[in-house]
């Protein structure tokens, strides 16, 4: 018997936990593209599988609505795959572990739920599924690799869609209409560095305990990047004998860094005044943020006296003053909403690899010119270094519609539902929608979707009773839509 079986809606919810029983994470999104196939073969529904794993399933209207306008249910199917440092799961053969906590919050032990966006697929699934829910004509589109920039719906052909009405069910706060949101790339940034064979004292330290959290819908939450964080520690702590041997952090662009770990080589009657520098400057940290990040924590582990290959001083400056200066975080609020990021840059990963450092970011805006001059100063930045800057994933801002027909329907059916007003909003983070109005002329978007909390993280979480209310909310939409 599965975790959710005696939740309603049930509908909703088995296909939910089906998905979770899926390995689906960015990249990795063969096996539930091809889940999805299936489902549309054992209906006899007419449905597309392109090269990039993308899959549209068609449903004709139901009575009554065969010749209203078709309507495009839109979500990914790829999750952000993180897990507990320490856990024992491989997220790209294994599926996940629901339980649900408090009666309502369904989780994934010690890893992400991917409930952005699987909770979308499962809406899609049970709409394909009925034969009760009246509807118009259906174009159920589920893309890949969303949440490593847009890559499916970059890559998707769009000449077979006839919709023109898209619900984007990729929101993560019930009772908020998205109807505009910003653009965004990824820089991969390779430094390269000069190494040397040396002796000393090997310091592994490891920073962990960060909230962490999504790049863009938590940018403005005041979360420490822990790969930041190394780079304050290391360069507060430096001295003239302080070579790094390897560093990293982080997994994802868009998400913020919990993690961070350094080894170094120090100078033997070095390693003590080091420690106790990196130490106190820690502290300083703890004591500044303690309102934001509660659980912050350093793991330090010493081995005297090792023979090592590691960056020469020279490079290890470097690389101390790049994680310094980078920028990161907020670069500017939206002059119209103040409240409203507008400009912001996250240093997602830091590996070290092959001679090189390679910083990879997730850079948001809702301005193209600035998205853009933000790139130039990070190449110029990168630049001065001797390092290199790749783009990847470069994708669109969705502008906002004065005028929406499907926001009105929308709106209104909200109001009867729940007897309230619902927010509407634009948003510092990407959705397809962007990339798909650049495809598709005359797009009526809204991006709407259930409770969820800590996307993109272990500790994510998404609401049960949301889940009913949202899928009641999705049925009486298409209602109105004849």
């Amino acid at each position: 018997m599965g975790v959710l079986t005696t939740y309603e809606p049930k509908e909703v919810l088995t296909f939910f936990e089906e998905i979770c029983g899926i390995p689906h994470g960015s990249g990795n999104v063969t096996m539930i593209s091809d889940y999805l196939v299936n489902f549309a073969k054992e209906r006899g529904l007419k449905y597309r599988q392109d090269d990039a794993k993308n899959v549209i399933i068609w449903k004709d209207g139901t009575a009554g609505y065969e010749n209203s306008a078709p309507v495009i249910i839109q979500g990914h199917m790829d999750m952000v795959a993180v897990k507990e440092s320490g856990l024992e799961k491989d997220m790209k053969t294994e599926g996940l572990d629901l339980e649900v906590l408090d009666g309502d919050w369904i989780s994934a032990k010690g890893t992400s739920l991917g409930g952005d966006d699987g909770i979308a697929v499962a809406y899609g699934l049970a709409l394909l599924d009925s034969d009760s829910i009246p509807h118009p004509p259906l174009e159920v589109v589920i893309t890949v690799d969303e949440e490593i920039g847009m890559l499916g719906a970059a890559a998707m052909d769009c000449s077979d869609l006839k919709g023109r009405l898209v619900l984007n069910i990729d929101s993560e706060e019930e009772g908020i209409f998205t109807v505009s949101c910003a653009g965004g790339l990824s820089t991969i940034c390779r430094i390269p560095y000069d190494s040397e064979e040396k002796t000393g004292t090997i310091v592994n330290v490891k920073l962990s305990g960060f909230c962490g959290g999504h790049s863009g819908v938590e940018i403005n939450k005041g979360r420490l990047n822990s790969n930041i964080v190394m780079g304050r520690l290391l360069q507060a702590a430096d001295d003239e004998s302080l070579q790094l041997v390897t560093i990293s952090g982080g997994e994802k662009e868009n998400v913020i860094s919990p993690v961070s770990e350094a080894k170094l080589l120090i100078a033997p009657e070095k390693a003590d005044l080091f420690l106790d520098a990196f130490q106190a400057e820690f502290a300083l940290i703890k004591e500044e943020y303690k309102t934001v990040e509660s659980g912050l924590q350093v793991t330090i582990c010493k081995e005297e006296n090792q023979t090592v290959s590691c960056f020469t001083k020279e490079s290890t400056e470097k690389i101390i003053a790049i994680l310094m200066n980078i920028p990161n975080g907020i670069q500017r609020m939206n002059p119209d909403m103040p409240e409203m990021v507008q400009t912001s840059l996250n240093l997602g990963v830091v590996e070290t690899v092959d001679g090189m450092v390679v910083l990879t970011n997730g850079l948001r805006s809702s301005s193209d010119s600035e998205k853009m001059y933000l790139l130039h100063r990070m190449e110029s930045f990168i630049g001065l270094f001797g390092g290199s800057v790749e783009v990847e994933g470069n994708y669109p801002g969705w502008e906002y519609r004065a005028e929406s027909y499907l926001r009105d329907i929308c709106l209104a059916v909200y109001r009867e539902q729940y007897g309230d007003e619902p927010v509407v909003e634009g948003i510092h983070a990407g959705l397809e929608c962007g990339l798909f109005a650049s495809k598709m002329d005359d797009l009526d978007c809204i991006s709407y979707g259930p409770n969820m909390r800590d996307i993109h993280s272990f500790k994510e979480l998404l609401s049960i009773s949301s889940v009913g209310r949202t899928w009641e909310l999705t049925k009486n939409i298409l209602k109105k839509l004849q």
